[in-house]
Order: C-alpha cells, then structure tokens, then sequence
C-alpha cells in the first residue's frame, strides 16, 4: 500500500517516484479502462494522490509542500504517466498552477513590492492545496493564437474596485467540473492591449457566472474532461491574484522549459508500451494465457528497435530538464523544443511499434495498447507547443538570429 508524504521537508526523490508508482500499478492503472470508456474524470485518483500527499508535490517546503523543483516534477510526474496518462495530464495541470507561482516564478527578476505582492498571493493558494486538498487547472486554449503565444488571450480582465470582472471562453479546459480552482489566463481590458498585459487569476469554480458547457468525447485523453468554461462577468478578489500584473508575461518569456511540462506524461506513456510490449512477449499479463512469443527474431528486433528509440527520447528528455533555468541560452532554447517534438512524436511511434509486435490482442480494449496508442497521438496537438509549432521555432531559430531579416 502507499505511503503518505508529509510536507514541510523535501522528501527523497526516490521516494516521491516509488510512491507514485505503488499508487500506478496498484489505483490508477486499474482504474484507467474505465474512465476513458466513459470519458469520465479520475476523481478516485485525485483522493489518492491528496492522501498521499502528492497534491502538494509542487508547494514550497516553508509552505508546507514537497518542494519540488522542475526536474523533480517532471521525474515524477513521467513516472505517472507510466501508468495512465490522463491522470499524469490533468495532474500537470494542477502542479504547475504552484511550480509556477513558486520555484519559477522566484528566478524572476522583480520589484520588491512585486516580489512582496507575489509572497502574499501565492500563500493563500499554496494554503488551499495543503491544507483543504484543492485541485487548480489551467485552462490555456481559445480556438486562436493566444495559446501558442502569437496574440493576447481573448479572454478580458477588467479593473473594478475590489477585484476583477473576467469575460471570455477557454476550450479544452482540462478538470472542467472537477478543479476548485480554475487558473485562467487572460488580458488586461485596456486600450492597445498586448501580450505584456497577460493576467493570470484563479477563478473559484463556484464563482456566479462560471459555467461548464459541452460534450466530451474525444480520441485520447477521455478523463480529462476538457470541456468548455464561459465566464459571464465573473467577479474575482484582487487575493484571487495567481501573479502580480505583468508578471506572467516575464515568465513566459524568461522561462521556456515552462511550457515543455506536458512532456513528462507522454514521456511515460512511452515508457508503458515498451513495458507492455516485453511482458506481453514474455508470457507475463495478467490475465491473459502464459504464451511466450520471444522467440522469434522479428520480436527481438522489434523489441530491440524500441528500446533504443525509448533510451534515445528518455536521453534527451533527462538532459533538458536537467538544464532548465531562467533565461537560458539558445541551444538550450532550442534543445527545449526539440525534446517537446521527440517526446511527442516518439511516444506515438513507440505505441505503434508495440502494437505492430504485439499483434491483434493489441487492439482489445481489455488491454492497454490500444488507449496508449489513442492518448499518445494526442500529444503532438496540445498547446502551447505543438509538434508543428516546435518545427516552426526550430527551423526559424536556427537560422535567425534575433533581430535579423531578409532583405
């Protein structure tokens, strides 16, 4: 059985990844056919996660949290992944409303009134997570180029006495009807908005004007529940504040490896077809006849061709989340959105190849493959660095310089 992890001191990595995977292979993985046959969200898993205290993985230590930094939560949350990747998704969604308004956010260079501010906003929202167990999303998409970073977020914050009054639509909004809190990223309503005028507030679920529409019935990620929030002048207290004004934007532009924190999970849905894939061959699933098909060399190097694509894509992986950091250099920029690509591209590609190994069995919905296979082709498409817009940025990035053009 799983252990809980007690804040205010870090805890051993090993430890914070063992847990996660007691809970994997003994909760969610069991769970996972279920909630993705009925598109329904993972709520069971929520209630382990915050007995095990893992809701607070990303929480400061002197805030009562785990602490962890960036590495340590892409470590952990791949292990997840591991072992169902709507859980590790949704999972990121509630761990970086804290990573960044916590670790990240303390790189960036501020005024002190700012960095003050920051304290006291923060503290409230770290006090929801570890003291009443609340779960945040961070609902990113609108249907334009405000989620790839192209253009101000349609969705408008206006300055009232108290507060703020949010208007707008986000879609494909990951925990819609299950987050406490809803991280929404918005634009300041003023005159000539840009991009620097990014907010970023927590709306209370139960917030008068908050509503949850939509159907929900997609490829992959079925226990996401990402439908649809409409906010019709929802009234939000200046303390609802997940950042200082302007700050968001700093971020978003000082620290890149923010937005490669999907990667993890996809990481780990790589990592469970290559698992299923050598257990299957050897006889080993529960459940199913004890056959042995290693024998036949087409496996082996099968098997051998996925295991070094694994070790290449977890190679690149270890590095870059190793070397992120505030303001990074340029290869370490661009060794950031290749890593996206890889990781998204290859765990698909793995899926395919372990389905191709494993044969027709892989097709059941009795057995994972066939999920692993819908949940990782949706990877590629999540905001805010698709696979197309990591090729976009590579292939610009390499070859520009900043400031430079044609003439």
């Amino acid at each position: 059985m799983a252990t809980k992890l007690a804040g205010g001191t870090t805890p051993d990595l090993d430890a914070m990844i063992g847990l996660v995977r007691t809970l994997g292979q003994e909760k969610f993985a069991p769970r996972a056919a279920r909630y993705d046959a009925d598109a329904t969200f993972p709520f069971e898993n929520y209630d382990d996660l915050r007995d095990a205290g893992l809701l607070k993985l990303c929480v400061p230590t002197r805030h009562g949290g785990l602490g962890a930094d960036y590495r340590t939560y892409c470590l952990v949350a791949a292990e997840m992944g591991r072992w169902d990747g709507a859980t590790a998704l949704t999972f990121n969604m509630h761990a970086c409303s804290q990573l960044w308004t916590g670790p990240l956010a303390d790189d960036l260079d501020m005024t002190a009134a700012d960095r003050a501010e920051l304290e006291t906003l923060r503290a409230g929202h770290f006090r929801r997570v570890v003291e009443e167990g609340a779960i945040y999303a961070q609902p990113f998409s609108e249907g334009s180029a405000a989620a790839a970073g192209k253009a101000p977020f349609g969705t408008l914050a206006t300055k009232v006495d108290g507060g703020w009054l949010i208007n707008g639509k986000k879609i494909f909004a990951s925990l819609a009807g299950a987050a406490n809190y809803y991280g929404v990223l918005c634009t300041e309503d003023k005159p000539d908005r840009t991009m620097r005028d990014t907010h970023y507030v927590a709306v209370p679920a139960d917030a008068p004007g908050l509503t949850v529409t939509g159907d929900w019935d997609p490829l992959g990620m079925r226990a996401t529940v990402s439908r649809t929030l409409v906010m019709k002048d929802v009234f939000v207290p200046d303390q609802m504040q997940l950042m200082p004004r302007g700050l968001y934007f700093k971020a978003a532009t000082a620290w890149p490896h923010m937005f490669m924190t999907l990667s993890p999970t996809y990481m780990g849905i790589a990592q469970a077809a290559y698992d299923f894939t050598v257990q299957y061959l050897r006889g080993e699933v529960p459940g199913q006849p004890p056959v042995k098909r290693r024998m036949y060399p087409t496996k082996q190097i099968a098997v051998a061709e996925m295991y070094i694509k694994l070790q290449q894509t977890r190679a690149l992986f270890e590095r870059t989340i190793a070397e992120a950091r505030v303001n990074p250099g340029k290869e370490a920029r661009l060794r950031c959105y290749a890593t996206q690509y890889t990781i998204m591209e290859n765990a698909n590609e793995l899926c395919r190849l372990a389905i191709r190994t494993c044969g027709g069995q892989s097709m059941l919905k009795s057995l994972p493959l066939e999920r692993l296979y819908r949940d990782s082709r949706c990877g590629s498409l999540m905001l805010p660095w698709t696979a197309e817009l990591c090729l976009d940025r590579l292939g610009r990035e390499t070859l520009y310089e900043p400031g430079e053009q044609d003439d």
